[in-house]
Parts: C-alpha cells; sequence; structure tokens
C-alpha cells in the first residue's frame, strides 16, 4: 500500500467512524501504452458507514471510474478497493456478481425500473432475484417514507418521474445493502422534486445509517452530503465536510461545467396564474404539470456531458436494468 493512502485512511478510522468501503492506491489507465489515459491516479478514499457523500468534479476527472471500480463495475489497473472486508478488486466475475446483488445498491439517473412489473414489485425484485426473505415491516415503512403507499400498484407508465425515482430509492435500499451508489440521481427531475429525493436519501442515512456515494455535477445536489469529494485529473483535490452550496459553489466559481450545472439546478420555479408550474431550466421556460404529488418528469437540459453508470469496457443497457447481466438492486451482474 502507498504510504499516503495508508496514512489517509488510518487518519480517517482515527475520527471514530467504522470504515464500509475503501479506495487504496487505486489506478485505472485506459486505452494502449502509446495513447494511454489515466483516469486515476494513485488515489486512496475510504468511506464512512452512515455517511453521504458526494463526488464532484469536471467531466473526465475520475468520478464515474472511481465509483465503477467500488462497486466492481470495472477493475482497477492497479490497487485495491475493500468492501465490508472483502477485496472486490480481485474477486471472479462469480463472486462479483453475487457481491453486487448482496452489497451494493444503486440508484440510476433514468430510474431504470422495469415497466412491466409494478412499484411493489419493482422494489422487492432485488430480494426476489437474490432469494432472499421479504421484511413487511421494513418495507411498509420504506414504502411511508418515499410516500409511495397509494401508488403500488402502478406500473412506471403509470408514475411521474419524481415518484419513478422514489420507488428506485426505494428498491435501492430494501435489501439493505452496505453501500448505495447514486449516479446523478436527480439528473432527470425538476429542482423540487430533486429536494424531495434527496431528502429520502438524507433520511435514510441519518435514521437507518445506510451508506451512500452519490456522483453529481450538481452544487446544490451536494449540499445535502454529508462530505464532499472534488476531483480533477484522477486525484482528490479537496475533501469538505458539511460544506454549504455557496462553499461548493466557490469551489467551481472558475469551471464552466459546473456552473452551468448550478445555473439548470438553481433556477426557481414560479406559478402561473392558471396553477400550473413553470421550472426556469437553463434560461428556458418548461411548463410542468403539478396534477399528482407536485411533480413532473422533466428532461435534463444542460449540455454538460453526464457520465454514464458504466465504463467503456462494460455495456449495461438502460431500457433492460435486469436482463441476464443484472443482478439484485439494480446492480450489474
Amino acid at each position: 500500500m502507498a504510504r499516503h493512502g495508508r496514512q489517509h485512511i488510518e487518519q480517517h478510522e482515527s475520527d471514530g467512524n467504522a470504515v464500509v468501503a475503501s479506495a487504496i492506491d487505486l489506478v485505472k489507465t485506459y486505452g494502449a501504452d502509446d495513447a494511454q489515459v489515466r483516469a486515476l491516479d494513485h488515489l486512496s478514499v475510504d468511506f464512512a458507514r452512515g455517511e453521504m457523500t458526494a463526488i464532484m468534479g469536471p467531466s473526465g476527472s475520475g468520478k464515474s471510474t472511481l465509483m465503477h471500480c467500488m462497486a466492481g463495475l470495472d477493475q482497477p489497473t492497479s490497487g485495491k478497493v475493500m468492501v465490508e472486508g472483502l477485496e472486490v478488486s480481485s474477486m471472479n466475475q462469480r463472486q462479483l456478481t453475487r457481491f453486487r446483488r448482496e452489497q451494493i445498491g444503486f440508484i440510476f439517473q433514468s430510474f431504470n425500473l422495469v415497466p412491466t412489473l409494478s412499484a411493489e414489485e419493482n422494489i422487492l425484485l432485488p430480494l426476489q432475484i437474490a432469494k432472499k426473505p421479504i421484511d413487511r415491516a421494513w418495507f411498509d415503512k420504506v414504502v411511508s417514507v418515499v410516500g409511495l403507499q397509494q401508488r403500488l400498484s402502478h406500473r412506471p407508465s403509470q408514475l411521474s418521474g419524481g415518484q419513478q425515482q422514489r420507488v428506485a430509492c426505494a428498491r435501492a435500499i430494501m435489501a439493505r445493502p452496505s453501500v448505495i451508489f447514486a449516479d446523478e440521481p436527480t439528473g432527470n427531475l425538476d429542482s423540487r422534486t430533486s429536494r424531495e429525493v434527496l431528502g429520502f436519501l438524507k433520511h435514510s442515512v441519518h435514521e437507518y445509517g445506510q451508506t451512500i456515494v452519490m456522483v453529481t455535477h450538481d452544487p446544490r445536489a451536494a449540499s445535502y452530503a454529508d462530505r464532499v469529494l472534488v476531483l480533477a485529473d484522477g486525484r482528490i483535490t479537496q475533501d469538505l465536510r458539511h460544506p454549504t452550496y455557496q462553499e461548493i459553489l466557490k469551489v467551481f466559481a472558475s469551471d464552466d461545467d459546473m456552473n452551468t450545472d448550478a445555473m439548470d439546478y438553481g433556477a426557481e420555479d414560479s406559478k402561473s396564474a392558471d396553477g400550473r408550474e413553470n421550472a426556469r431550466i437553463a434560461g428556458t421556460q418548461v411548463e410542468t404539470h403539478d396534477a399528482d404529488a407536485h411533480e413532473s418528469n422533466i428532461e435534463p437540459t444542460s449540455n454538460v456531458d453526464v457520465p454514464a453508470l458504466v465504463s467503456p469496457k462494460l455495456s449495461i443497457p438502460k431500457a433492460e436494468p435486469f436482463d441476464a447481466r443484472i443482478g439484485g438492486n439494480g446492480a450489474a451482474a
């Protein structure tokens, strides 16, 4: 282990927080030797139980690569990934499939619900795939917290964007995974619905002790986190504890990508005379309807390159999240 990696982990353990997952001196490179790109450059970090960590940085900084390696979706070129004492980076494909089914939860920007299943069936699917018993008391609690009691029999096409994402959140937490990885979970939502989803994620951390690692471009979304890691060129440049929205904005004051996203997310909602909401996104008035739970499904208007939850070597079709390659919790098998 590199000396700086060991020092980082020892320092975090000294804070009194149990470490759930660790990246130890991670290096990840892509391409041939003559055109090699280093996505992670000797990066070491650990994630504590019961914390929500946001990972930020401009496109190409290594955010998604770090998430892929931590979740076992991609193999590091060198270094180690540890989750709950298991060395993920040394697992074979069969072991990785079991690991992702039992230890990892995912929340996708595009929801990735099974269209032919009801909301309840989507939430319980990870447990059924893993052949785990269903804790109805826990199910009822999760459904109540996300406010889906009246929508359990509805299919995704009958739900608003915010409701679909809440189903995805409930699905991710239902199996009580060691870590939930959230990839731009509010990227397809308007600001009001985003606050509801982020509020649930924060609640699950502080009330249930869930560990969440979220990749985001949005400073306002990141302000919900207990910790914000800022990446650049495959390295952690800043490690912020409980930063405010304004403090996060200052970090990216000169970054055009991040400023564009801040403008997109931070646009204010207003009420028109006929009672319909107008969400002003990226300077464009997008009309939404408040017919159900004050939610809408607004497509993102930012031109910023949002990283997908797949590596250059791994293809996971968005429309088929539970095909032969998909395991529990919405994770790739």
